[in-house]
C-alpha cells in the first residue's frame, strides 16, 4: 500500500484529537487551551473513520481498484486486521478506563467496508449519503425497539446502535473515505472539490441544524450537532470537518514535511499510539480523565510525539502495526491456481467450458 504522507499527517491529529478528548483540559475553558477539548469531541474520532476509509482504498488499488485474485488477497487482509483489531478493542475495553474504545466498531466498520471495495465512487457517495440520512433513525428505532423488548444490553448492540460509535450511522463516515481514496488525492483538482465540498457539508451540517432546531421548531434530539448525538447534521458537520482537514494536510505535508514529521509518525503509528495511551491511562488512574489538568493532556501528547518520532525514525512500522501488516499478508497469500476456476460461458467462446484458470494479475 503506498503511503500518503498528508493522510498520515491526517490521521495523527486524529490520534492526538482523540487523546485531547479523553486527556484533554476542561472544556469550559476559553480557547486555548480548554476549548480544545470541545473542538476534540466526536471530530477525531469520525475523522479517524473517514481515514479507515480511504486506507481501506489505498489497500485495494488506490484509483484503480483491484479485481480477481488480488481482490480476494484484499479482502482477506481486511476481515483479518478487523479480527485483530476487534480482539484488542476488547481486550482495551476490559482494563475498565472511562474511555470509549472505539477499536471494536472500527473492526466492525472495517470488515463492513469488504463489500464495498469495487463499488464505483458516485454508489459509495450515494451510499454514504443515505446511510447518514437514515441511519440516524434506523438507530433510534432500533434502540427504542431493544429498551421495550426489555432486551439486556449486547456487545453487538453497542457496537450497532450504542451511544458513542453507532456502526449504522458511523458506516457513512467510512463509505466517505472509502470514495476519497479512490480518488486520485495527489491531483489538484482533487484537493479543491474536496475542500469545497468539506465546506458546504459544515455550512449545511451547522446552520442546517440551527435553523430546523430555531426556525422550524424541530427536536433537538434530530436537529443537534452536539459530539456523538450521531443526527444527520452532525454527521455532515464531521464530514466537512474531515475533508477540511484531510486536505489542509495534503498541502502542508508537501509544504512542510520536517515540521509535520512528528504527527506524521503518529499517523502510522496510530493503532500503537491510541493503544498505548489507553494502557497509561488505566495504570496512572481514572483521574487523568475525570480530572485532567494542562499539565497531564501535554505530557500525554508530546511523548506521543517524540516516542512515534523515534520509534518510526529507527525501526519503521509500529510494533502492533508490524503485526497486523505480518499476519494479514501471510492470511492473505493466496496463489491463484488456490482460487476456484472461472469457467467461460459456452455460448461466449466457441468450444469452451473447460475452467480457465486466474492469471497472477488477477484478471
Amino acid at each position: 500500500m503506498r503511503r500518503i504522507a498528508g493522510v498520515d499527517v491526517a490521521r495523527g491529529l486524529a490520534v492526538l484529537g482523540m487523546m485531547t478528548a479523553h486527556v484533554g483540559p476542561d472544556d469550559t475553558g476559553p480557547v486555548p487551551p480548554g476549548g480544545f477539548t470541545q473542538l476534540a469531541d466526536g471530530r477525531p474520532s469520525a475523522l479517524f473513520v473517514v481515514l479507515a476509509g480511504v486506507g481501506l482504498a489505498l489497500l485495494s488499488g488506490g484509483s484503480t481498484p483491484v479485481a480477481g485474485t488480488r481482490l480476494v488477497q484484499s479482502r482477506l487482509r481486511v476481515l483479518v486486521r478487523a479480527v485483530l483489531l476487534f480482539v484488542l478493542g476488547e481486550l482495551l475495553v476490559m482494563l475498565g478506563t472511562p474511555v470509549a474504545v472505539i477499536l471494536p466498531t472500527y473492526a466492525l466498520l472495517f470488515a463492513a467496508g469488504c463489500v464495498a471495495l469495487r463499488w464505483p465512487v458516485r454508489a459509495l457517495v450515494a451510499v454514504a449519503a443515505g446511510v447518514a440520512l437514515v441511519g440516524p433513525f434506523l438507530r433510534t428505532f432500533l434502540t427504542d425497539g431493544l429498551t421495550a423488548w426489555g432486551a439486556t444490553p449486547t456487545l453487538l448492540a453497542e457496537m450497532t446502535v450504542g451511544h458513542f460509535y453507532p456502526a449504522v450511522v458511523w458506516f457513512a463516515y467510512l463509505l466517505t473515505g472509502l470514495a476519497v481514496g479512490r480518488s486520485d488525492l495527489r491531483e489538484t483538482r482533487v484537493r479543491v472539490n474536496l475542500a469545497v465540498t468539506g465546506a458546504v457539508l459544515v455550512v449545511v451540517g451547522h446552520v442546517g441544524a440551527w435553523v430546523a432546531r430555531e426556525g422550524l421548531g424541530w427536536p433537538t434530539t434530530i436537529a443537534t450537532t452536539e459530539p456523538h448525538s450521531s443526527t444527520t447534521f452532525e454527521v455532515l458537520g464531521n464530514t466537512g470537518v474531515a475533508l477540511l482537514v484531510l486536505v489542509v494536510c495534503l498541502a502542508l505535508a508537501e509544504q512542510v514535511p520536517e515540521v509535520l514529521s512528528p504527527v506524521a509518525a503518529v499517523g502510522e503509528l496510530a493503532l500503537t499510539a491510541y493503544t498505548v495511551h489507553v494502557v497509561v491511562i488505566a495504570l496512572v488512574g481514572d483521574e487523568v480523565v475525570r480530572a485532567p489538568g494542562i499539565a497531564s493532556w501535554l505530557a500525554f501528547l508530546l511523548t506521543t510525539l517524540v516516542l512515534c518520532w523515534a520509534w518510526r525514525a529507527v525501526l519503521g512500522r509500529g510494533p502492533l502495526e508490524r503485526l497486523l501488516h505480518g499476519v494479514s499478508t501471510r492470511a492473505a497469500d493466496v496463489r491463484p491456481d488456490a482460487l476456484p476456476p472461472v469457467v467461460t460461458p459456452a455460448a461466449a467462446v466457441p468450444g469452451a467450458g473447460k475452467p480457465v484458470e486466474p492469471r497472477a494479475d488477477g484478471s
